[in-house]
């Protein structure tokens, strides 16, 4: 498929860059360069408001994936009266939607994003809404009563107070956009509040529910050769822009080709097929987080609910 060859050589040039690339790179330094001005102009311009409640994002620098969904699933379903706020990139809707309420779903997957359903289905006890704009969803939010609110990707709307989890990655390629991965340049690490990495303050755990002999991998997520040290070797594999929709077309189109036994795919690929009838093995993640890194979380909700009694009480 000719986007498996353009998200091989997106990969690539971003995450291992060949000379040829590197060289492709090195002449997108001059934009490069506009876009970090901009960048840092607006992160030392910019002033947070705090909106009265213990706001906890989960962000990283870097385009791709990072495993900030299941490290929010992880961290937010150790609370009570839970709302999680995201944008739902590439849902078909545009207006604010409540995904879920206390576990109840609202909508469906093609309104709500595939991130936004996946995070609803595994948090049973907390809220889901999407909104481009963060700020009218903190305020739906508190009008819920919500108590604790996490933003998905987040480290960059430093106009919102808020604690700060910045997701780590060590990679080859350390420029800005367009030339490189960053988002942001490297050195905004210093105003995250915690800084996390993989395989020192979290691992990831992969079990596939559901094993067949002849399973073919059917996904559409960032970054998808990430997945190859879970999967079985010479499995066949067919990738998809990430969040892509599958019609049920061109999945009958797939099976047709190969003939599976099942369908191998991701949790956030499976929202989007669950209702295809199809026999699907699910590639079931959690993560294990250091539990020094789940105290400091505590903490800080802990703190800002103490310092709010302080502030009450001095008040009256």
């Amino acid at each position: 498929m000719k986007f498996e060859n353009l998200n091989s050589w997106i990969e690539g040039y971003f995450y291992n860059p060949s000379i040829l690339q590197r060289a492709v790179s090195i002449l997108f330094l001059p934009l490069t360069a506009i876009y970090c001005t901009v960048v840092i102009t607006k992160r030392v311009l910019c002033k947070s408001k705090d909106f009265d409640i213990p706001i906890i994002s989960i962000g990283n620098l870097t385009v791709g994936g990072s495993g900030k969904t299941p490290f929010l699933i992880e961290v937010a379903k150790r609370y009570e009266d839970v709302f999680v706020i995201l944008r739902g990139y590439k849902r078909e809707s545009k207006d604010i939607i409540i995904v879920s309420k206390n576990g109840e779903i609202l909508t469906d997957v093609k309104k709500s994003g595939d991130e936004a359903m996946l995070i609803a289905k595994s948090l049973p006890k907390a809220s889901v809404i999407v909104s481009k704009d963060r700020i009218k969803a903190i305020r739906l939010a508190k009008e819920n009563k919500a108590k604790v609110i996490f933003l998905d990707d987040a480290f960059h709307r430093c106009e919102i107070k808020k604690f700060d989890i910045l997701i780590k990655r060590n990679l080859k390629n350390s420029f800005c956009l367009p030339s490189g991965p960053y988002r942001e340049p490297k050195s905004f690490e210093k105003y995250a509040d915690l800084v996390v990495e993989e395989g020192k303050d979290f691992k990831r755990v992969v079990n596939i529910l559901n094993p067949t002999k002849n399973m073919l991998l059917v996904t559409a997520i960032a970054n998808p050769k990430r997945l190859d040290k879970y999967i079985p070797k010479n499995i066949k594999k067919i990738y998809f822009e990430d969040h892509h929709f599958f019609t049920k077309e061109e999945i009958k189109e797939i099976i047709n080709k190969f003939h599976p036994t099942s369908l191998l795919v991701t949790q956030k690929d499976a929202v989007k097929l669950e209702n295809f009838n199809l026999n699907l093995s699910i590639l079931d993640l959690k993560l294990k987080i250091d539990r020094n890194i789940l105290k400091k979380i505590d903490k800080y909700i802990k703190d800002y609910y103490a310092k709010e009694n302080t502030d009450s009480s001095n008040a009256s």
